[in-house]
């Protein structure tokens, strides 16, 4: 197992791994024992008591955070006609149809973050599903990626918005902003992803759901924080 940096061993003294922090003076710690001269990404890692091999039990969906994630993204529309025209003066970067496909099917073309579709163009959309789908960004009508109403959608997308899903060990890994952000800001988009994170909870799910959350900068170490506060920071 290769050797902990100097700074990170030397930061990883300042937490006690036996103590679950509020979500205050968690957020403060991680400001403290962040090292990295860059802007880091601050993530969170929630472990829930599902098992996503059975259907019934996989979390999955989007959050539109309050205080957005500090960097711009950029939005694909594939629509026609009506919804074409509402897509570009939502703020689209990228509107089309077979044009857009064709693009990304013959050269590659790959320049977006996010992907919207209205439903009349997943058909089309489908023959790109291969390319589109290991990346993250086929659209999905369960995260309100396959819609209509494409104004809402390309504005919450440059408004924040964060799509998500557990993974195999029942883990949903999510950034919640930068560490540049004020620590009001970090811990209003923490608390947005776990009421998001309660209202899907599973009803096939037993026993604990939400079991632990993990705070983290880019290069930090982890912080554990107090589930129960944070759930009824969360209104639940």
């Amino acid at each position: 197992m290769p050797r902990r940096g100097k700074n990170y061993r030397r930061m990883v003294e300042q937490i006690d791994r036996t103590q679950n922090y509020g979500s205050e003076i968690g957020l403060a710690l991680l400001k403290k024992t962040s090292f990295a001269r860059f802007d880091e990404t601050v993530e969170v890692a929630v472990n829930l008591g599902v098992n996503p091999r059975h259907a019934d039990q996989m979390v999955r969906g989007a959050v539109v955070y309050p205080h957005g994630l500090g960097k711009p993204v950029r939005v694909a529309v594939f629509a026609k006609g009506e919804k074409a025209a509402e897509a570009r003066e939502a703020g689209a970067d990228f509107v089309g149809g077979d044009d857009l496909v064709a693009r990304i099917k013959d050269e590659g073309w790959l320049d977006f973050d996010k992907a919207v579709a209205t439903p009349d163009m997943m058909g089309l959309v489908g023959r790109i599903g291969r390319i589109l789908g290991p990346r993250g960004l086929m659209p999905n009508p369960k995260v309100g990626t396959v819609t209509f109403d494409v104004q809402r959608a390309v504005q919450e997308m440059k408004a924040g918005r964060v799509e998500f899903r557990v993974d195999k060990a029942g883990i949903v890994h999510a950034p919640i902003g930068k560490k540049s952000f004020e620590e009001s800001a970090l811990r209003g988009n923490l608390i947005a992803l776990i009421e998001t994170l309660m209202r899907l909870k599973p009803s096939t799910a037993k026993g604990i759901y939400m079991k632990q959350v993990t705070l983290t900068s880019t290069m930090g170490p982890g912080i554990r924080l107090d589930v129960p506060s944070l759930q009824a920071e969360a209104g639940f």
